[in-house]
């Protein structure tokens, strides 16, 4: 049996032409490059282990589950990891006859077919990573009873792979378990506590026997209390993501079909001194090895030295549903927002070098708290970085989240060659006591005495620059100062990449005079395309560089005085360090 769909047409196209270009090559490269062994892929199959059905109905159309079937492929090579042939995936559906019906969803498997109590997909090309194989509909048969089981096995074929064989159950019937949405308090100050009386209800058709409990929550909230049968992760504070805590608590027991459960005591719900934007996350399922190692996803854990934790029939039964056996109903989220602020204090740097040479500067922000501000729900960027770059500089290295921008902070096709001005986006979260570190290189394109770019942190909306939780704005600016005078201190408090945190902003070099009337005649502007204009314009942006630039007028001059500003730079740093 084969099936020819559009995509299937198209991957087919494309092996062709990519076995004609093989051939080719081959031919032209005749006898001197001898044939090299190449291992075999090996692919695997994913999915759910087991997956319940409603029962068939005494009238009316029965009730659909899906099972998704996934491939893998293991190589992370983008570029050369893929398997670019003609493979066939086959179903085995006889384990499920009687206990199941099974139907494709044609539009997301659109190069498979059911022919008796078999399902043959037919495709061409894996890519590295995880993919659809297969989406099927399934319901309970006509006839099938509480309780019936089957399997449904998968495998696969292709010339040169080989794919690990799957296996998953249908069940009719099982447990349900439902979780009850909560009335929580959801605007909050810091240190506010409310007690969260967890309430789940099965609502299946056969008991659970043992329940899995799991509360998930962000960085800005806490559950002072830990169980001894729970275990306890912590995101890795160095990725960035949102500082959750995950408690998987085993509870043991029989959970009735029908009956309504609650808590022997009620948790606690702590809204912290960091906490600005945060969310709870609560479910139940049924106690399984394959659900524990799923919800851990792989995470070290801590287990709790307290009390038990325990369920018991709640006094008050909960609302009647309908037999449900989804997982859909299993979790229940709530949303916070805490009164509370977070302090974003901007750290410039102060580098010198003399005309021609590259000098390395370390600028960015740090979160000085009290709050963590995390974007959950939407994703979004926290902050912007507004860098301008000192005049007589030009950048020749820069952060890779950072883009190049106009000296008004317009956008820019050109990203590679030097721009007067750069925009570096946070991610979607800042935790208290980090922020953004950017190390920039800058080439010295002319010499001169205190230029100055402002560093502003500022919000990620050119025209809305404001930080709504910062309570302190006068210290979102710092400023990057090239071969300044004195000992450099006014760069925002930041020494060798700085770790910020003075409180003060920066003091800018007063303003040098007008190069017209100037007795040199010289001008003061770059003539290097990727130099700042020495001002930020645009409605709402970052505060512009207004340092003095008066440029060296000898030679002679010039050289001794750059020298000069290394070897001092270099002793007062080494002094720092030092001290």
């Amino acid at each position: 049996m084969t099936r020819c769909s559009p995509r299937t047409v198209l991957h087919r196209a494309a092996g062709s032409l990519a076995a004609a270009g093989l051939l080719a090559a081959a031919s032209l490269a005749g006898a001197a490059a001898p044939a090299q062994a190449v291992d075999t892929p090996v692919f695997t199959f994913g999915g759910p282990a087991e997956t319940a059905l409603h029962p068939y109905p005494e009238s009316g159309k029965p009730k659909s589950s899906r099972v998704g079937i996934t491939l893998d492929n293991p190589s992370e090579d983008e570029e050369n990891g893929g398997f670019d042939g003609d493979f066939t995936l086959t179903f085995d559906l006889s384990g499920v006859a009687g206990v199941a019906d099974v139907k494709i969803d044609g539009e997301a498997s659109p190069d498979c077919e059911i022919t008796g109590t078999k399902a043959v997909c037919e495709d061409w090309g894996i890519r590295p990573g995880s993919q659809s194989a297969a989406d099927f509909v399934v319901t309970a048969a006509d006839g099938s009873e509480n309780g019936d089981t089957g399997t449904i096995t998968v495998t696969g074929r292709a010339d040169g792979a080989t794919f690990t064989p799957f296996t998953t159950r249908l069940t009719v019937g099982g447990p349900d378990l439902v979780m009850e949405r909560l009335p929580f308090r959801t605007e909050l100050t810091p240190g506010e506590k409310q007690q969260a009386p967890i309430t789940f209800a099965n609502r299946g058709t056969r008991d659970a026997h043992g329940v899995l409990l799991t509360l998930r929550y962000s960085r800005g909230l806490d559950i002072p209390q830990r169980y001894s049968n729970c275990e306890y992760s912590v995101d890795d504070p160095d990725l960035p993501d949102f500082g959750w805590t995950t408690a998987l608590c085993s509870v043991e027991g029989a959970f009735e079909a029908g009956a309504t459960y609650t808590l022997a005591t009620p948790l606690t719900l702590e809204a912290t001194e960091r906490a600005y934007y945060d969310t709870f996350l609560y479910g139940i399922h049924e106690n399984s090895a394959a659900q524990r190692t799923a919800l851990r996803a792989g995470a070290p854990s801590e287990r709790g030295s307290g009390g038990v934790l325990k369920a018991v029939p709640a006094k008050k039964g909960a609302a009647a549903r309908s037999t449900d056996l989804t997982p859909g109903d299993n979790q229940q989220e709530a949303d916070f927002r805490t009164e509370n602020t977070a302090d974003f204090v901007a750290y410039g740097d102060d580098v010198a070098g003399p005309e021609g040479s590259t000098v390395k500067a370390d600028i960015g922000f740090r979160n000085e708290g009290p709050a963590w501000i995390g974007h959950i729900r939407s994703g979004e960027d926290v902050a912007t970085v507004d860098f301008t770059v000192p005049q007589g500089a030009s950048v020749t290295s820069k952060p890779e989240r950072c883009r190049a921008v106009t000296a008004d902070g317009k956008y820019r096709e050109d990203q590679k060659s030097p721009a007067p001005r750069y925009f570096c986006n946070t991610s979607m979260t800042v935790r208290d006591g980090a922020g953004l570190d950017l190390p920039f290189e800058l080439r010295v394109d002319k010499a001169m005495v205190g230029a100055s770019g402002a560093v502003t942190v500022r919000g990620t909306f050119l025209k809305n620059p404001k930080l709504p939780f910062d309570p302190e704005p006068a210290n979102n600016t710092a400023y990057l100062i090239l071969n300044g005078e004195g000992d450099g201190s006014d760069s925002g408090g930041a020494t060798e990449g700085g770790d910020g945190g003075s409180g003060e902003p920066s003091t800018p070099p007063t303003s040098a005079p007008d190069p017209e009337e100037s007795p040199s005649g010289t001008s003061g502007s770059s003539s290097s395309g990727g130099s700042s204009a020495g001002t930020a314009g645009g409605s709402g942006g970052g505060l512009a560089s207004t340092g003095s630039v008066a440029l060296i007028a000898s030679g002679t001059a010039a050289a001794a005085l750059a020298a000069g500003l290394v070897l001092f730079t270099a002793a007062r740093r080494r002094a720092a360090r030092h001290s």
